[in-house]
């Protein structure tokens, strides 16, 4: 073999041991739920499913509250009320700062009352939003015959950062929201998210609770926080393969690499 054709074939070679230096970082498990098996189309695997708690009502909350009388006069009020905007500023979400948010609907004071028009205040603070119904509308009785009482959060938002499509505050219309539907909401996470690590930071009490959770394994299904409350963040945290890919000095090395294999092709050449 000539010295030529030994050349050639060494380069090969070397391609393949800088691309193997290049993506040796590379994060594999990007698949959600990989404990459940390919096998069950006859048999689904069955989950009792996390356990689900109403959140409930806290100062500085913000109810859509409408209220329905006999009355139209009345009813206009109400609904005039219930229009006012207040306007609140999102958290930050590590990307562009996102402008002020209005909501309309009642404000919660800091003793965890709303004040209703004609009707005066009435405290709602601790109670879920079923309960705080059967209060204003026992309360709207005395004053009005059969009305008809719907109460929702107009805020109920849930921030979500890190690896994911679209990092942000979002404001859910729903009380029942899994990490699941926050992942979603946000565009899923990337190909560099580290799917086995993602975690939950909530308020509590003024204590921060923080939870990891392993979207490779279904026991997230099964997890007591696997359901989300108010002001809850989910941060999706990079891979490694994500951060050998910023670093400098991988990059630096990879280069070295390259020049020592270089070098190597030219002595073979010469031999």
């Amino acid at each position: 073999m000539t010295r030529l054709n030994r050349s050639y074939s060494v380069v090969p070679l070397l391609l393949c041991a800088i691309l193997f230096a290049c993506s040796c970082g590379t994060n594999k498990k990007i698949t959600y739920f990989q404990d459940t098996p390919d096998s069950l189309y006859l048999s689904p695997k069955v989950l009792a499913g996390a356990p689900y708690r109403e959140p409930t009502i806290q100062p500085n909350d913000i109810l859509q509250i409408s209220i329905l009388t006999l009355d139209p006069q009345v009813n206009n009020i109400l609904a005039a009320a219930n229009a006012n905007s207040i306007t609140i500023q999102p958290g930050s979400t590590g990307i562009a700062p996102a402008p002020p948010a209005a909501i309309s609907g009642f404000l919660v004071d800091s003793k965890g009352q709303v004040e209703l028009p004609v009707i005066g205040k009435i405290m709602v603070g601790g109670m879920t939003t079923a309960i705080a119904r059967d209060t204003i509308h026992d309360r709207v009785a005395v004053y009005y015959k059969n009305p008809v009482v719907n109460v929702r959060f107009a805020n109920f938002n849930v921030t979500v950062l890190g690896e994911v499509a679209r990092p942000a505050t979002y404001v859910v219309p729903s009380e029942k929201v899994s990490i699941l539907d926050a992942i979603g909401m946000a565009g899923d996470l990337t190909i560099y998210g580290k799917r086995e690590n993602v975690l939950l930071i909530r308020d509590s009490a003024g204590a921060k609770n923080m939870i990891r959770f392993d979207l490779n394994s279904s026991a997230t299904l099964l997890s007591p926080y696997f359901y989300l409350k108010q002001g809850d963040v989910v941060y999706v945290e990079p891979a490694k393969s994500k951060i050998a890919s910023t670093d400098a000095a991988k990059a630096r090395n990879i280069t070295l690499l390259a020049s020592g294999l270089s070098l190597l092709v030219v002595i073979f050449t010469r031999l």
